[in-house]
């Protein structure tokens, strides 16, 4: 760690009050808020001085007042800057998994217990654009933060940055905190698409030869692959505007996907078997079928939809 960010994680450590990761609800109190003065708070300064070393030299008597009232407005405009952010409370949101390559999205619940609206509020994180939002009074907003998910795995929102120079842009207020928030980041799928290995059910038999395509099992959004005679043409009449389905028959369900960390390739490396597998969970998913998936240390027995969908996900995501 470099000497600079070093001297920064201290600076966080000792505005957190030694808190590394804070439990909700996070309060914005006296302590924790800081003022300084900003570019344009500095040269306000200098102007004053300038101006009363003239009203001095001059013997100006309205130079006099004038100074002292703008002093006066900036002296007012540090203590609504430091309202503005102060008794802030902020609550971690969700923050739903994504794939590694892609944003990850956490949200923050700003709530303002006060009477008064706290405008311009900015938050930061490390190396994002700020985003600036205002909270009514007595009234809570969600603040969406983005981040960069590189690499599969627990992704941790790092210290976020509070700030406001409300109302005149003379004084900065600024705040810390450390929400308990972090999001799962799936493995990035494949790129390379290859055939699924599909086989039929067990104890399925000649059954499945039997149901042919005439039991019909549903609708799923339609894929650029599925036969035109399997579109939906009924349900997109009555839905003008809504997505194109096709339809799903029992024989198509009745494959599953046997998904076993033995069995593939033992030249592939790690990262690139969790690929693959995300690849094909996602394949299987889409196209309604069922799986079952077998890794080191973890075992899902055959079954479909949307919860063993994200289970399997998360299983590989936190591969050792």
């Amino acid at each position: 760690m470099s000497p600079a960010a070093e001297l920064r994680q201290r600076f966080f450590n000792w505005a957190l009050r030694g808190r590394a990761l804070e439990a909700a609800p996070i309060i914005l109190n006296q302590r924790r808020v800081f003022v300084l003065p900003t570019r344009f708070g500095l040269a306000f300064a200098v102007l004053l001085l300038v101006m009363l070393i003239g009203a001095v030299n001059y013997q100006l008597s309205l130079g006099y007042a004038l100074v002292f009232l703008l002093a006066g407005l900036g002296i007012v405009a540090i203590f609504h800057s430091f309202r503005n952010l102060a008794q802030l409370r902020i609550s971690p949101g969700r923050a739903a998994p994504v794939f590694a390559g892609e944003t990850a999205r956490f949200e923050l619940i700003l709530d303002n217990p006060g009477n008064r609206e706290k405008s311009a509020l900015s938050l930061h994180l490390p190396g994002q654009s700020p985003v600036t939002i205002d909270v009514p009074a007595r009234a809570s907003v969600i603040v969406p933060l983005e981040l960069p998910a590189p690499s599969r795995g627990w992704l941790s929102l790092p210290v976020v940055s509070l700030q406001t120079s409300f109302p005149l842009g003379l004084i900065r207020a600024w705040a810390y905190a450390a929400p308990m928030l972090r999001c799962l980041i799936y493995p990035a799928p494949a790129l390379v698409v290859t055939a699924l290995p599909m086989r039929p059910l067990e104890g399925s038999g000649a059954a499945i030869a039997d149901v042919g395509m005439e039991d019909f099992a549903g609708l799923r959004s339609h894929q650029i692959s599925d036969p035109i005679a399997h579109v939906a043409w009924k349900t997109a009449a009555r839905l003008e505007h809504g997505p194109l389905l096709s339809k799903q028959f029992d024989a198509a369900m009745a494959q599953s996907l046997w998904l076993n960390w033995d069995d593939l390739p033992g030249a592939l490396g790690v990262e690139a078997r969790l690929s693959l597998l995300a690849r094909w969970i996602c394949d299987a998913h889409q196209a309604g079928a069922f799986w079952a998936l077998s890794l080191p240390g973890a075992n899902f027995p055959l079954a479909g939809g949307a919860a063993h969908f994200h289970a399997c996900l998360k299983a590989l995501a936190l591969h050792e």
